[in-house]
């Protein structure tokens, strides 16, 4: 059963189709890519999908249309993002930036802390740390963190809020081979233990080394769908995503 779905989704820009008619699913516990050249559409269909730009056709989460929603009230609701940037806060340690991802300040929140404390246990997001080895960390700072580090605490600071999808964009962007490596060992697991991921990268090797299925975006229209062995050998995705470098039997990064 798909937990998250569009149809028809159209983004338009100044009178141009950003992202045109598109029809995706995820499902519960996979692990989905979408992915295709630079300008493609694919962040900007993350952001429709989170609310972030108007957009038309039907966008159905957690069995509910959510199309009317703000953004608020689709991440309230459950429906997580990452960002290209990490966009932590450099003077709190990894643990507090977590905290503060997973509060969620109301008036009626803050006049019970008045006269009841929250509960400052801090386990499930230790927890959270620990899933993607960063418990070490919890209480150094962002600075004191490699880059690819840095990435990874971005993840757990999205888990924290406790998402029923997560929608990544570009998380291995600026990463080395190795870190790449590790990032994408590390969104597997977090798949096979239960998360559903709509991913966005431009790391080919690894989306199609981790991703159970993906979409495939050009000028904004879907050109593609299927297995990463099915993508692979897909004349549309060669022309469009690899194009002449490809043809010419040249390394692609």
């Amino acid at each position: 059963m798909a937990i998250l779905s569009s149809s028809g989704l159209t983004v338009t820009f100044g009178g141009k189709n950003a992202v045109e008619s598109l029809d995706l699913k995820v499902e519960q516990g996979q692990l989905v890519g979408l992915i295709g050249p630079n300008g493609a559409g694919k962040t900007t269909t993350i952001d429709a999908l989170t609310g972030f730009v108007p957009a038309r056709g039907v966008v159905t989460f957690d069995g509910k249309e959510i199309e009317s929603q703000s953004s608020t009230q689709r991440a309230r609701g459950g429906l997580g993002r990452t960002w290209q940037s990490s966009e932590l806060f450099d003077d709190l340690t990894i643990l507090e930036n977590l905290q503060v991802a997973a509060e969620r300040v109301t008036v009626g929140g803050f006049i019970r802390d008045l006269f009841k404390p929250r509960n400052d246990d801090v386990s499930e997001l230790m927890a959270i740390l620990a899933s993607l080895d960063l418990d070490h960390s919890a209480h150094l700072l962002p600075t004191e963190l490699s880059h690819g580090q840095r990435k990874l605490v971005g993840v757990a600071r999205s888990l924290a809020a406790k998402p029923k999808v997560l929608l990544m964009d570009e998380p291995a962007a600026g990463l080395d081979t190795e870190e790449s490596q590790e990032l994408g060992t590390r969104i597997r697991g977090l798949v096979d233990g239960g998360l559903s991921v709509l991913l966005i990268d431009h790391d080919m090797g690894l989306v199609l080394t981790i991703c159970d299925y993906l979409y495939v975006l050009d000028f904004g229209q879907l050109i593609a769908e299927g297995t990463p062995a099915e993508i692979r050998a897909d004349e549309k995705v060669i022309g469009a995503y690899l194009g002449q470098r490809h043809a010419e039997g040249e390394n692609d990064g």
